[in-house]
C-alpha cells in the first residue's frame, strides 16, 4: 500500500540553487514522484500551512520565510512522493527540523541554518504524519495534479468558472 508525503523545497533552497541536489537525495527513497510544482506562496496558503504554529512567537517570521519575503524568491517547489513507507523514508533523508540538531549528512543538516532572529531556514518541509500529509497535499495541490487516486474525488460541473488558456497565433 502506497502513502503520500508532501515535500516542500523552500525559498532559500531555491535561492541557493539547491533543488537539483535535494531532488538527488530524494531520489535516494526510490519513492515515485506524483505531483509537482512551482508556487507563489500566498499568505493565506501560508498561514494555513503552518496553522499549529499560530501561536508561537515566530509564527510572523515563519510566513514571511515561506513566502519568500526573507530571500526575495517569492515561490516553493511543491512535491507529492508516493510508495512504501514514504513519510519515515523522507523525514529520515531531511533530517531534524532544527538544522543544528540535524546529521550533518541530512538535507537540512547540509544546507540549512538558524537565522539571528530563530527561524529554522531548513531548505525544505516534509509532511509529518499520514493525517498532516493529506491535509497539507490537498492544501497545496488539486485531485487533477496529481497522476495517482490519493484520496476519495468526486465529479463536479462548473459553469462561468474562469480558466486561464494559451493563446494561439491566428
Amino acid at each position: 500500500m502506497g502513502q503520500a508525503v508532501l515535500i516542500l523545497i523552500k525559498p532559500d533552497g531555491l535561492k541557493k540553487s539547491l533543488t537539483g541536489n535535494i531532488l538527488t537525495r530524494l531520489s535516494e527513497t526510490k519513492l515515485e514522484i506524483v505531483a509537482a510544482k512551482m508556487v507563489r506562496v500566498s499568505q493565506t496558503l501560508a498561514e494555513e500551512h503552518y496553522k499549529h504554529l499560530k501561536d508561537k512567537p515566530f509564527f510572523g517570521e515563519i510566513i514571511k520565510y515561506l513566502q519568500g519575503d526573507l530571500h526575495d524568491r517569492k515561490k516553493v517547489m511543491a512535491l507529492v512522493y508516493w510508495g512504501n513507507n514514504a513519510i519515515t523514508k523522507c523525514r529520515d533523508l531531511a533530517g531534524a527540523t532544527n538544522p543544528e540538531e540535524a546529521e550533518s549528512t541530512s538535507i537540512r543538516g547540509s544546507y540549512g541554518r538558524i537565522t539571528t532572529n530563530g527561524v529554522y531556514e531548513n531548505v525544505v518541509h516534509v509532511s509529518s504524519n499520514v493525517t498532516e500529509a493529506e491535509r497539507e497535499i490537498k492544501l497545496w495541490f488539486t485531485p487533477n495534479e496529481i497522476i495517482v487516486d490519493l484520496y476519495a474525488t468526486k465529479n463536479v460541473v462548473q459553469k462561468e468558472f474562469p480558466n486561464k488558456v494559451w493563446v494561439t497565433e491566428a
